[in-house]
């Protein structure tokens, strides 16, 4: 009996169950931060993204979120499976491991492909999203009815300082212009400091001006945020790595142990 207690409670075995339980908790606060950030994009960001036509990025919103989901989920498993030494959990912790990094890496290579072969074909389909952006915010700006979309073209153009989809003259064309404008000649929105008729005036000291208009912030926004997004699952694809190489390690060292 004393034997066996000494077995268990090795240097070795004890390093490794607290090097697997400081593993699982980072596991844990990266899975919290995906999640976090899916819901941060639907709750903050989902009003101008719901101004395009494509429903990829809420799309992407609801992936992360479940991806978050069940990163935290195998943490918890886990920091189970290590508090009770369980060599069945541990192994269904470990399928899990693999199967979130092989699916990580298939993804990876399959956006990687679908960029390649996409490549000489995504400047159409840029253009496609300009054009229905500026359809949606010169068209239905303002008009009654469409109050979520002139709450979102407002937000879009505040948070991203900019002016028009693709330029301010933008708001030159369409149904707003013409009908709900009273002698603007661009949203309020679109001035460094909003205030009541402020549009009456597009000097460049008055609004934002900015060379490709909303739509290049918006990508270069969406850009930004997925070069950090594909940090973190580079980061979480090595402490999956390094995940599996514990477990195997704790798994050996319990499976020497007598029943």
């Amino acid at each position: 009996m004393v034997a066996d207690e000494e077995k268990t409670n090795t240097c070795g075995t004890i390093c490794l169950k607290y090097l697997l339980f400081t593993f699982n908790l980072l596991l844990w606060l990266s899975g919290g931060a995906v999640m976090a950030v899916g819901l941060w994009t639907l709750v903050d960001k989902s009003d101008y993204i719901s101004l395009l036509s494509s429903s990829t990025y809420s799309l992407a919103a609801y992936i992360l979120i479940a991806a978050g989901a069940i990163v935290v989920l195998t943490g918890i498993l886990g920091c189970c499976a290590t508090i009770k030494e369980s060599r069945g959990l541990l192994i269904v912790f470990f399928v899990l491991l693999l199967l979130i990094f092989l699916l990580e890496i298939t993804a990876g290579v399959l956006a990687y492909v679908y960029y390649q072969e996409c490549f000489p074909f995504c400047y159409e389909l840029n253009e496609e999203l300009r054009a229905d952006l500026k359809e949606t915010m010169v068209q239905k700006y303002q008009k009654p009815g469409e109050e979520h979309i002139t709450r979102a073209v407002d937000k879009l153009q505040q948070d991203l300082k900019c002016c028009g989809s693709n330029s301010s003259a933008d708001w030159q064309q369409g149904d707003w212009i013409r009908t709900y404008a009273d002698k603007r000649l661009v949203p309020d929105s679109c001035c460094k400091t909003p205030t009541d008729r402020c549009g009456v005036r597009d000097h460049p000291s008055n609004i934002y001006k900015v060379e490709g208009g909303c739509i290049s912030k918006l990508e270069e926004f969406i850009l930004q945020h997925l070069q950090i997004l594909g940090a973190v699952g580079i980061g979480i694809a090595f402490l999956q790595i390094l995940g599996m190489i514990f477990t195997c390690c704790l798994y050996r060292s319990l499976k020497e142990e007598p029943y």
